[in-house]
């Protein structure tokens, strides 16, 4: 199979039918041998009904339902794990992404040899200020963490070799960061492709402002289980032994010092009338916690499963 096309979406009943159409239309043009994968994740309109009429009309249309609304990343990870074609496009069911720009996508993961291919949507329909200029500093920030030089990491408009999705793992909120995840996979050959944005025709956008906060906080996590996700001990264990040995090295100078007064003769305060006791005491305190910290991640990585976080309803044509 030449390509999978693999579509999270919540609650888009009105252009499914349009969208699917659109993309057999290039498909057919093409040649291709193709699936399109649309995954429910968890919609409360009709969105399941037409994916079930697609399904029953066009073997290539595959479903699948999510038993409650889990968020676009699993919807990505059960697509992804189902998905058999050698190039896999993900779009977003908005009609915002166009289908024209498939035979492209699947050129550069096949013909030049690209790993992964990111959508820069350069020409936005978006509210400048709502949309438009909190993406541009949260991609600003995410090329400065990352070291990937993409314009939009956020375009759902993706080609990924077969390799890539079957390698990465998306949980959480992480489908902005498939490229950093990719990468950091030893999947080095990405790059980026201008693509056409198209206007919003039915319904209203699922996003608001919040995902650019949860964006950044994401951000952050990713920067650390880059460096740190594999052997947490080199993080909380480095700075665990540094603080228990400030710690205790202060500590024992106070007792030191209490001695040595108390040896000649000299007056001096109580070590609980110490300021310094106090914050020895809490360096040791919280230097055994990040070392224990440290200690429980490295064996929750040890004994972890591949555990899922969402749970299908059913499935279509699979």
């Amino acid at each position: 199979m030449d390509i999978s096309v693999v579509i999270p979406l919540l609650n888009e009943d009105e252009s499914l039918q349009e969208l699917y159409d659109w993309i057999a239309k290039v498909m057919q043009s093409n040649r291709y041998l193709y699936e399109v994968i649309f995954i429910d994740d968890g919609s409360t309109d009709n969105s399941w009904k037409v994916i079930e009429e697609l399904s029953e009309h066009n073997s290539e249309v595959k479903g699948i339902r999510f038993q409650k609304n889990y968020g676009k990343s699993q919807a990505l990870d059960a697509g992804f794990e189902l998905a058999q074609g050698r190039v896999v496009i993900t779009m977003d069911a908005d009609l915002q992404d166009n289908p024209e720009e498939i035979p492209d996508l699947y050129s550069l993961i096949v013909d030049e040899g690209f790993d992964l291919i990111s959508g820069w949507k350069k020409k936005r329909y978006d509210n400048v200020v709502t949309k438009n200029i909190p993406s541009k500093l949260f991609n600003a920030a995410a090329r400065k963490t990352s070291g990937l030089k993409l314009h939009d990491f956020n375009c759902g408009l993706k080609a990924y070799k077969n390799e890539v999705i079957k390698t990465v793992k998306v949980s959480g909120e992480m489908h902005r960061y498939i490229p950093v995840l990719a990468k950091n996979e030893g999947f080095h050959k990405i790059g980026e492709k201008v693509v056409q944005h198209q206007a919003r025709k039915y319904g209203e956008t699922k996003f608001g402002i919040d995902r650019f906060i949860n964006g950044f906080l994401d951000l952050i996590t990713i920067s650390f289980l880059t460096k740190f996700g594999k052997r947490p001990m080199h993080f909380f264990g480095l700075w665990g032994t540094l603080m228990f040995i400030f710690g205790t090295t202060s500590a024992f100078y106070i007792g030191a010092y209490k001695l040595y007064n108390v040896y000649k003769g000299i007056k001096t305060i109580l070590v609980t009338d110490n300021p310094w006791f106090y914050i020895a005491l809490t360096s040791m305190i919280l230097g055994t916690l990040l070392f224990l910290s440290g200690f429980i991640g490295e064996l929750i990585i040890k004994s972890k499963s591949d555990e899922k976080h969402y749970s299908i309803r059913e499935k279509l044509n699979f």
